[in-house]
């Protein structure tokens, strides 16, 4: 368990801040604020580098949560940061705990920094986190597989009546199936064709299931659906209210003053 120090502010009658240092002492004299570690005394606020302590430096970081319209379902797409420089943060909510923002993927905008939340995912799927999202999609059951080469294993569906493997599939997207009963869909590979040219009698998709943690389907009339991309083509984080973190690894001066999120009413 990790050791803080905590300080009260008379002004607001609460705690403030928590400080990564941990003294053996401290004391405040002749408007100066001094601690004692390890035997050494330490006068604070004179060091320009931001957040060292003690020869370590450690990182800025703030914690809070959105909670808006607590009753409804909603989708939190965006952060935006009124800061003089950009962080890097992780979201989570009551539903998914995988949103998160790189610091090099904020766009300063009219003196603010504003990104889109990324979804990491995982393979296979995390299904309370990532069946609920709009990033998966449902195709329908294939007619007849060929297994002969597992780096591209082809799946064809039916033109008669058609099984449309629709637009919104793309090369890269992560092929699930599942079968009677339909339990837990099942990871296949990661779809590398799509060919969808009716005249020709051609229906199929081209799927390399020697990714790590790929399988060869074994059922020929299984139920597949796909999951897109889940950082390039995020939707955000789904959830009543989100807990967000920032963090920053500054070692000069950082102010800020407002975080804001852009979000909308999520429709089952």
């Amino acid at each position: 368990m990790a050791n803080y120090t905590l300080t009260y502010d008379d002004g607001v009658e609460g705690w403030t801040s928590f400080f990564s240092y941990y003294p053996d002492w401290m004391i405040g004299m002749n408007q100066f604020f001094y601690t004692f570690n390890g035997g050494n005394l330490y006068r604070h606020n004179v060091n320009p580098i931001r957040n060292n302590f003690y020869g370590v430096q450690y990182n800025s970081r703030m914690q809070s949560v959105f909670n808006d319209a607590p009753l409804d379902n909603k989708l939190f797409k965006t952060l935006n940061l009124e800061s003089d420089h950009a962080w890097e943060a992780t979201m989570v909510t009551d539903i998914q705990a995988t949103g998160f923002i790189d610091r090099g993927w904020f766009e300063r905008k009219e003196a603010s920094w504003y990104a889109f939340v990324r979804n990491s995912g995982t393979i296979p799927a995390n299904p309370g986190q990532e069946y609920p999202l709009r990033s998966l999609n449902g195709i329908g059951g294939s007619a007849t597989i060929d297994t002969t080469n597992p780096a591209a294993v082809i799946i064809n569906f039916s033109i008669s009546p058609l099984v449309s493997i629709g637009s919104i599939l793309s090369i890269g997207d992560n092929l699930y199936n599942a079968a009677p009963p339909y339990t837990t869909p099942v990871f296949i590979g990661e779809v590398i064709n799509i060919v969808q040219n009716y005249p020709a009698g051609d229906n199929y998709i081209v799927v390399d299931t020697t990714v790590p943690l790929g399988s060869l389907p074994t059922i020929p009339d299984a139920y597949y659906l796909y999951i897109k991309n889940s950082v390039a083509e995020s939707h955000g984080v789904l959830g009543h209210y989100c807990v967000f973190t920032i963090e920053n690894n500054n070692t000069d001066k950082t102010e800020l003053f407002a975080v804001e999120s852009d979000l909308m009413k999520s429709y089952p």
